[in-house]
């Protein structure tokens, strides 16, 4: 384990103890957990951007789309169990 210090405004510092007291830990424990989470949110927020980065190069690569008028107008007819034409896709637009 390595040490790194952290300079925390007073304000700051009393709102942290405070918030760890009422959690039932201690203020070192409170600020590891906010700072593991912290860092899962912002891998998962990364891998969010890699995903929809990949999925619209290929819709850039394929040339096609459909309007998400037309999908959400499938998506919600097939919801709610009626008969839903399959949108086809066209050729994209800017």
């Amino acid at each position: 384990m390595t040490t790194t210090t952290i300079r925390l405004p007073e304000t700051l510092k009393a709102r942290v103890a405070a918030a760890a007291k009422r959690a039932g830990t201690t203020s070192h424990s409170f600020i590891l957990e906010a700072i593991a989470e912290k860092a899962e949110q912002e891998e998962r927020r990364a891998d969010f951007n890699q995903v929809a980065e990949e999925r619209y190069a290929r819709i850039v690569a394929a040339g096609k789309t459909i309007p998400w008028n037309e999908m959400r107008g499938y998506l919600e007819d097939r919801l709610a169990g009626g008969k839903a034409k399959r949108p086809s896709a066209r050729k994209l637009t800017r």
